[in-house]
């Protein structure tokens, strides 16, 4: 299964939701996606606005092979925890999905991370789905450094 979230922000993220749901199409697994205040609903992928339970993340987040969530630090630290593979696609600006880029600047820091893919533009996503490939087997190295600058960004 392919996890699809995009967090809380007020600011839909139809970019993405979009495109994976076309994408979803042409898979050949299960794709669920979490689309917050974006405004397209998807026909192709299982879907829900909000999950009040952190818990019901968590468990999305272990029964997925692959995560595709934007560049929320609090998202972030979640699948890192949990030590499963991302690909970070952050929200940006000039799509009018966030009111900054303070997204970027986050996937920044992890793009050479291991696990961890980043893409901005979104007609790259298939090609980085089939680029993982079903590889679950990644060897994540939890740095603490890391860790703590994602719980401080969160407040936690």
């Amino acid at each position: 299964m392919i996890f699809v979230t995009v967090g809380m922000h007020y600011q839909g993220f139809e970019r993405l939701i979009k495109m994976m749901d076309e994408i979803a199409l042409e898979l050949d697994e299960k794709v669920v996606m979490q689309i917050g205040h974006t405004k397209y609903e998807p026909i192709n992928a299982d879907w829900f606005r909000f999950i009040k339970k952190d818990e019901v993340i968590k468990d999305l987040i272990n029964k997925s092979r692959l995560i595709i969530a934007h560049g929320g630090a609090g998202t972030i630290l979640t699948i890192l925890l949990e030590r499963k593979p991302m690909i970070i696609v952050p929200r940006l600006k000039k799509f009018e999905e966030h009111f900054d880029d303070q997204q970027i600047e986050l996937a920044e820091v992890l793009v050479n991370f291991n696990g961890v893919s980043v893409i901005y533009d979104v007609d790259y996503l298939k090609e980085e789905i089939t680029r993982l490939g079903k590889n679950t087997n990644i060897h994540f190295e939890i740095r603490a450094d890391l860790i703590h600058y994602l719980r401080r960004t969160v407040g936690e």
